[in-house]
């Protein structure tokens, strides 16, 4: 049983750790021992995905919610007046281990405030993790924010213990970040990101040539973006995360909806999170990472706003009503991928079974097709496809009718429609 003070502590400090989104589980393979405890492999207590779908429970929490530094979308802001708390680095492992023997939690996210300079804080995190690792045998999933400003050695440390790092770069922009968070800058973001591009490499060189060769952060590394605090289009923000993935070799870009948590001058007055702009953006995401399109073909000049009403795939085949319907009997790989409703899965079921025949719509319904929605946007060995003319207009009313005639949850929405 947690004695109070310590419950007192992690319910500040759990739910100051809410508003940080780059949670994730993935991408790591850490195994058990034969004397250690837990591992990492298929798989305060948050509920995160890992890429194939799988739910993983993290504890999540800061070390602390003081901090040195007054950034207005922060809950920690210096100058917020919120009860304040600070974990022990016993206090943190020993959770965690009584949580995991529980059968409450599968790993650990740990981030913090900044108290005294980032070294102080980045070196307890790191203590943190070491400990677990080395004097607990624990090999569950591990997960660090990484403090913008902390040296190089620790960085490297923290990269030997943790399955993912993550420095989150929080504004769109080099300017919005300045207005909001003026102690902070570009640089201490991106410096760090590059460090841990150049580690993460040189530790796949080592492990190709040795298995034996420690792990450096399995799981790479990831960032926060925070949407609606600041003016930048989606243009922008897709071609910052576009950019983080090409350059940074990021695993993701995580989307955080703006939350108001105090008044300040310098950020909008929102009623509510901009919550279905945020589920537009993980979508838009998706598509570049797994989809193969390009950034203009979601956004570009003359249209820098993702559409509300309309997923961003759906929304480009409106775009391009030359390209569309699509036949899928003979269409490539790519081109199926961007039927609207149709997925990678659906994409590799078509190409395999249109080589034993023509594909009819029996077929079709039968391949994991979201066929309400792709139906508009195919053409099969029936020939019956067309029966709205292919009308852009006509199809977005078809769409849409749901949603503009119902009120839509955001959260209800998928984050990785097809």
């Amino acid at each position: 049983m947690l004695n109070e003070r310590i419950k007192d502590k992690l319910e500040i400090l759990s739910d100051a750790a809410k508003y940080d989104v780059s949670c994730s589980s993935s991408g790591s393979k850490r195994k058990n021992t034969k004397d250690g405890l837990g591992n990492a492999t298929g798989m305060g207590i948050c509920h995160t995905y890992t890429q194939d779908g799988r739910c993983v429970s993290l504890l999540k929490i800061l070390l602390t919610n003081y901090c040195i530094f007054d950034c207005a979308y922060c809950v920690s802001r210096k100058s917020n007046d919120i009860k304040r708390a600070a974990f022990t680095v016993k206090e943190v492992v020993d959770l965690t281990i009584n949580f995991y023997q529980r059968n409450y939690i599968e790993g650990l996210f740990l981030s913090s405030g900044i108290f005294k300079n980032p070294d102080y804080t980045m070196e307890r995190l790191v203590r943190i993790a070491k400990e677990l690792r080395t004097i607990h045998k624990f090999n569950g999933y591990i997960h660090l924010k990484t403090i913008p400003g902390a040296s190089d050695e620790l960085m490297q440390e923290a990269g030997l213990y943790a399955d993912r790092l993550s420095v989150n770069i929080e504004m769109p922009s080099e300017l919005s970040l300045q207005k909001v968070a003026p102690e902070k800058d570009y640089k201490s973001v991106l410096e760090p990101m590059s460090y841990l591009k150049e580690k993460i490499t040189e530790n796949k060189e080592e492990r190709r040539k040795s298995s034996k060769a420690p792990s450096f952060s399995p799981g790479g590394q990831s960032t926060q973006l925070v949407i609606g605090a600041s003016p930048e289009k989606d243009l922008e923000i897709l071609t910052l995360a576009d950019d983080l993935y090409k350059g940074k070799s990021l695993k993701r870009v995580y989307y955080s909806g703006y939350i108001p948590i105090s008044k300040d001058d310098r950020l909008p007055a929102l009623v509510q999170p901009p919550l279905i702009r945020e589920n537009r953006l993980y979508q838009a995401d998706w598509l570049m990472r797994f989809y193969k399109f390009e950034l203009d073909e979601i956004v570009n000049e003359e249209h820098p706003d993702l559409d509300l009403t309309l997923d961003p795939k759906a929304a480009f085949a409106l775009r391009n009503p030359a390209l569309f319907p699509v036949d899928v009997n003979t269409a490539d790989y790519e081109m199926l991928l961007k039927i609207p409703g149709v997925g990678v899965k659906s994409v590799h079921k078509i190409i395999s079974a249109r080589r034993f025949g023509k594909l009819r719509e029996t077929h079709l319904r039968k391949l994991g097709l979201v066929w309400k929605r792709a139906k508009y946007f195919i053409k099969c060995a029936d020939n019956n496809f067309q029966f709205l003319g292919w009308n852009p207009d006509t199809i977005r009313t078809q769409i849409t009718s749901t949603v503009l005639t119902k009120k839509v949850d955001a959260t209800q929405l998928s984050l990785f429609s097809s």
